[in-house]
């Protein structure tokens, strides 16, 4: 998720889900170390809990970037051996260290040594000729040896060579029964489970077998299933949240933003699919996007786009009211 779960993107996610685990996009530890600080590891305090999610081959470059993270107040530091992308293997780090596990270990016991927030792998099953059943339990068994003790699995291999990134999301097979397995087999370990999930009925059905479910891109696309997460997945007594609430629970966020020089495209286009399948979502959509990269846009571009939304859900609502009355 580079370049999707920025801050921005996150704060509207919490405003519709107080209890899901939200993920930085992957941060490299030279980014952490030599980059911009303060602007990379910003967030709001309401995004708690939130993890950091580092990308990193050399353990001494990992311990100190997850000392900054721990310092700075990150609840979790994530290491990631699942992105495929070609600047990903150029640097040694995300997928391509699923073929060194050994690596893999001995930074996540370094790091482990170093923090007191926990410390997470997120990996695929594999990456090119691998063998799942074997790569993956490798890696498992010789981190949880390291101390490990929480997986989230793609449950895909990633193509290193012939597959895009984009691709590398889709092309491969997913193989749900071997994380499955992965459980059951290792029940003192806390599995998670990530790739092609779309919707809560199908992350209630994983529960079954795991222990977690994390969602990317459905939750990026569709974020307003979140807003039945507290009560369907974590069992809170809650009404669930919905996007006009979103929207509204946003706006103040957004306006501080403003108010710090951030650019209003920056936030609306983590918006964007809010009204996904709704009246009024085409030109939801619309408005945000035309409008909110104009200079000296403000929240009245979010309030002109809600209206667009308003406007269609009166007129289906007055059409289905005229066919009732004809019928």
């Amino acid at each position: 998720m580079m370049d999707w779960t920025d801050r921005h993107c996150r704060s509207l996610h919490r405003t519709l889900s107080a209890r899901a685990l939200l993920y930085t996009e992957m941060l490299t530890t030279g980014a952490v170390l030599h980059g911009d600080r303060e602007r990379l590891l910003a967030y709001d305090p309401a995004e708690h809990p939130v993890a950091l999610q580092l990308g990193g081959s050399e353990a001494a470059d990992l311990v100190a970037a997850a000392r900054i993270g721990e310092a700075e107040g990150y609840d979790e530091i994530n290491l990631n051996v699942g992105c495929p992308s070609d600047r990903v293997q150029s640097g040694r780090f995300g997928a391509c260290l699923m073929r060194e596990p050994e690596l893999v270990a001995e930074c996540m016991a370094a790091m482990g040594a170093a923090v007191k927030v926990p410390v997470t792998v997120k990996c695929r099953i594999g990456v090119d000729d691998q063998e799942p059943e074997e790569s993956l339990f490798q890696l498992v068994d010789l981190c949880a040896q390291a101390g490990v003790s929480l997986f989230v699995v793609h449950a895909r291999k990633a193509w290193l060579k012939g597959l895009s990134p984009k691709e590398n999301r889709d092309v491969p097979p997913l193989d749900y029964p071997l994380v499955h397995r992965l459980k059951r087999e290792r029940p003192d370990l806390t599995i998670v489970i990530n790739g092609g999930i779309g919707s809560l009925d199908e992350a209630e059905q994983h529960l079954g077998a795991v222990d977690g479910v994390m969602l990317g891109r459905a939750a990026y696309h569709t974020p307003a299933l979140l807003g039945q997460v507290d009560r369907r997945i974590f069992g809170v007594d809650c009404a669930d949240g919905d996007s006009f609430q979103a929207v509204e629970l946003y706006r103040p966020y957004v306006e501080r933003e403003l108010a710090a020089g951030t650019h209003l495209a920056a936030m609306t286009r983590h918006m964007l699919g809010l009204f996904h399948g709704l009246p009024g979502a085409r030109a939801w959509r619309r408005v945000l996007t035309v409008e909110g990269v104009k200079a000296g846009a403000g929240v009245e571009v979010i309030d002109a786009a809600l209206a667009e939304v308003l406007r269609a859900q009166d007129e289906r609502r007055a059409r289905g009211l005229e066919a009732g009355q004809a019928a």
